[in-house]
């Protein structure tokens, strides 16, 4: 494992990168639960059994391509957002109405993934996750730790929507926010004493307290509201792994010939929220763990986003929605994890999740918050390094990138703004000459997508 991974080049031991390794897995570990369940509603019609399979194979496969071919702590998944996309938009929008509509969205998942292998082989993700600037590149750092102690904050209760003011405070009442206020305080409590584990810690003791929670009666379980039993059960057929037959190379092509133009604006989508979810993904949390070089570029970074594009085409092929580097990766990183063992360790735990589903599905989402919380407050810590003085179209893009990424629940759309922004300045300040060639594409491509989104 020395050799292979270059443990004390990182720093970093044995024990260390396990444990990070099943930190990330467990707070990411929510996918398996909700991708089958996004998948598998009427409007996409897709056999739940078989997606949690496809998913967790999926998820190992990349995973393990990231640990053993790139050797960075990022593990990959079915991604939030692009799975929404799938079954709302796409089968239950743009193909409502037709027979096993997630047959021509895996086709249009297929080909998307092609075209990430094909950009990856000539480099050219990779030109664009180096010639974006230091400060932007902090401030996606940042805007992620904002996004997910948000993600943290809804899963938990503790923030939710309002009709009024669009969010507002949650019912301090409910268990699960109490029990989520009440993980925060341990992990931190634990990582003031330098607990070695202590976010992993926080997820297990959080959802140790739910179940005696449940046991006494103040955690109640209402299947039909969607919460169920925090205490896992376990029948001699739940160790066995569901088939990936009934979704294993389902794909209609027969639909694209009369529909081209349609079938290009899905792919489109597709690429455009999972390549830029990807780059800012990587990019922060290669800066909190302190992988990139001394320009601010991520070595090796060709490999990473070539892991996520052969992750998304092998999805496809078993049955699931785009696979993509999970931000969740940083609770690992912020446990210590530096290297491909971290991921290693992740896919491993992918692999054991199709033998063991109840007690991965039993963890809830107020147990695993706790992490995101604290992980988030960890890369917002990234703000110190930008700049707010010098270049406007630097700060400016900087700001404008952590600042939408929570706010309009995207990550890809916290890029947009903050680069569309930063073009924008460098352009009416006369620094054109200072703008890397392919930032040009890039900035085109943010406008043709606003172009649409307006259309």
């Amino acid at each position: 494992m020395e050799k292979f991974f270059k443990l004390k080049e990182h720093n970093t031991t044995v024990k260390t990168e396990i444990m990070a390794g099943m930190t990330t897995f467990l707070t990411m570990a929510y996918i398996l639960a909700v991708n089958p369940s996004l998948l598998g509603n009427p409007a996409c019609g897709m056999d739940s059994g078989a997606v949690f399979t496809a998913t967790a194979l999926a998820s190992a496969l990349a995973t393990f391509i990231m640990a053993f071919w790139a050797n960075y702590p990022i593990a990959l998944s079915a991604g939030m957002g692009l799975n929404a996309y799938f079954a709302f938009t796409v089968c239950g929008g743009d193909l409502k109405g037709m027979d096993d509509p997630w047959k021509v969205a895996l086709a249009a998942v297929l080909v998307e993934g092609i075209i990430f292998i094909l950009l990856s082989f000539f480099k050219v993700r990779e030109s664009i996750v180096n010639a974006i600037p230091a400060n932007l590149k902090y401030g996606i750092t940042a805007g992620i730790g904002l996004f997910i102690a948000f993600i943290g904050l809804q899963g938990s209760g503790i923030v939710v929507k309002d009709d009024s003011t669009l969010v507002k405070l949650g019912d301090f009442s409910e268990p699960g926010v109490a029990l989520c206020l009440i993980g925060v305080l341990i992990t931190a409590i634990m990582y003031h004493f330098q607990v070695k584990g202590y976010i992993l810690w926080g997820i297990l003791i959080t959802w140790l307290l739910g179940i005696g929670a449940e046991m006494i009666g103040w955690y109640v379980v209402e299947p039909e509201a969607g919460a169920l039993s925090l205490i896992p059960s376990f029948t001699a057929s739940s160790f066995i792994p569901k088939s990936i037959a009934p979704t294993f190379f389902k794909f209609d092509f027969g639909w694209i010939g009369e529909n081209l133009s349609q079938f290009v604006i899905i792919v489109f989508s597709f690429l455009f929220v999972d390549m830029f979810d990807t780059i800012g993904t990587v990019i922060g949390v290669a800066d909190k763990a302190n992988l990139l070089d001394k320009d601010g570029k991520l070595p090796r970074v060709g490999r990473v986003l070539m892991a996520d594009a052969v992750g998304t085409v092998a999805g496809s092929m078993m049955g699931t929605s785009t696979i993509t580097s999970f931000v969740e990766s940083s609770a690992g990183v912020a446990e210590g994890g530096k290297t491909g063992l971290t991921a290693m360790t992740t896919g491993f735990m992918f692999l054991v999740s199709l033998f063991l589903s109840p007690i991965f599905l039993a963890i809830p989402g107020f147990a695993t918050a706790p992490a995101l919380i604290i992980v988030g407050f960890f890369m917002a810590s990234s703000i110190k390094k930008m700049h707010f003085e010098g270049d406007t179209a630097d700060c400016v893009g900087g700001y404008l990138a952590f600042l939408i990424m929570p706010l309009t629940y995207s990550i890809a759309n916290g890029i947009m703004f903050g680069m569309l922004a930063w073009f924008g300045i460098k352009v009416c300040t006369g620094q054109i000459k200072k703008i890397h060639p392919i930032m040009y594409v890039v900035c085109a491509l943010f406008a043709f997508r606003v172009i649409t989104m307006i259309i």
